[in-house]
């Protein structure tokens, strides 16, 4: 009986774990989801990440309060969507250069500000990690409790924006121009629609979301910033967009099955396995790369996605 109730309590802290790792990569997949509908591929998103992190973690550090930080988070990572807009939209150069290009940027430009603004320390700086809300009657249910009742906010607003962003891309006027812009942005333009315009918006919408999807693990992870802190998460949520066929609901089930294998990693990591731990951390990237080896015939991506649009071109 008594290890039947461990066995049951390693569930439920794998599971409820799976969740919480599951919400940078949710907010970083809905944000592109966003952008991609316009038709602006954006490969920055792990570059956008960083900044957010820094950004979330700095805001905090200094202020005390964690929305001012998750306010700079989402403003560092805006910044570098309005470059990338820049780059895609107004001098149409190629998007996946320039994707890169800013990912790279990001990803130098998080560790020099940082450096710059704590310099060389031997004890790292750090925050107190943003509470879990512990909601009474519910959190201590048997079971279901500790999964759905006993998280950090922005795992419940990660969540609250699947319905949201279906809802703002499918059944808002706004939305309606965004998916016309990126299925054919020239019949958009005839029918009086500014390209340019709302593809800047799906950009700096998408980058906000990744900014803090990245603030997520300086706020709630770790408690400081690190070097490549987010570990390739961008590129995870660049695979949910495709594994989710740029629906909302199904980037969350990717993003689950992403953390759900994250932390089960992390649980044989715990436990002293005898496989290789190298192994084990392979395991989360590992899973979406198969997933997508076979969904990449049966992909709906937007017809206009990564093509730049020059009004009066025919």
């Amino acid at each position: 009986m008594k290890l039947a109730g461990e066995t049951e309590a390693v569930i439920i802290g794998i599971i409820a774990s799976g969740i919480r790792l599951a919400t940078p990569v949710l907010f970083a997949g809905l944000g592109e989801k966003i952008a991609e509908r316009s038709g602006i591929l954006n490969l920055g998103i792990e570059g956008m990440m960083l900044m957010g992190a820094f950004g979330g973690f700095i805001g905090t550090y200094f202020t005390g309060n964690y929305v001012i930080g998750i306010l700079l988070a989402m403003a560092s990572a805006g910044i570098l969507a309005v470059l990338k807009g820049f780059l895609s939209i107004t001098i149409r150069t190629n998007q996946l250069a320039a994707g890169l290009a800013i990912w790279l940027l990001g990803t130098g430009l998080a560790a020099l500000l940082y450096r710059l603004t704590f310099g060389v320390r031997t004890a790292a700086p750090s925050v107190e990690l943003m509470p879990k809300i512990d909601i009474p009657g519910l959190s201590n249910l048997p079971g279901i409790g500790p999964i759905l009742f006993n998280h950090d906010p922005l795992v419940y607003i990660g969540f609250l924006l699947v319905p949201l962003t279906y809802i703002f891309i499918f059944k808002t006027n706004l939305g309606l121009k965004i998916r016309t812009v990126g299925e054919n942005p020239k019949q958009a333009d005839a029918l009086g629609v500014n390209v340019y315009k709302i593809r800047y918006l799906a950009v700096i919408v998408g980058g906000a979301l990744a900014g803090i999807g990245g603030a997520y693990y300086s706020l709630v992870q770790t408690g400081y910033f690190l070097e490549n802190i987010t570990g390739g998460a961008g590129w995870i949520a660049l695979a949910l967009v495709i594994f989710g066929r740029w629906k909302s609901q199904w980037i969350l089930v990717g993003a689950l099955i992403f953390g759900m294998v994250d932390a089960f990693q992390l649980g044989l990591q715990a436990l002293g396995t005898t496989l290789p731990y190298q192994f084990l951390l392979m395991l989360p990237y590992l899973i979406p790369i198969a997933v997508l080896v076979g969904l990449y015939k049966r992909t709906g991506a937007p017809a206009a996605l990564a093509t730049p649009y020059v009004r009066g071109e025919r």
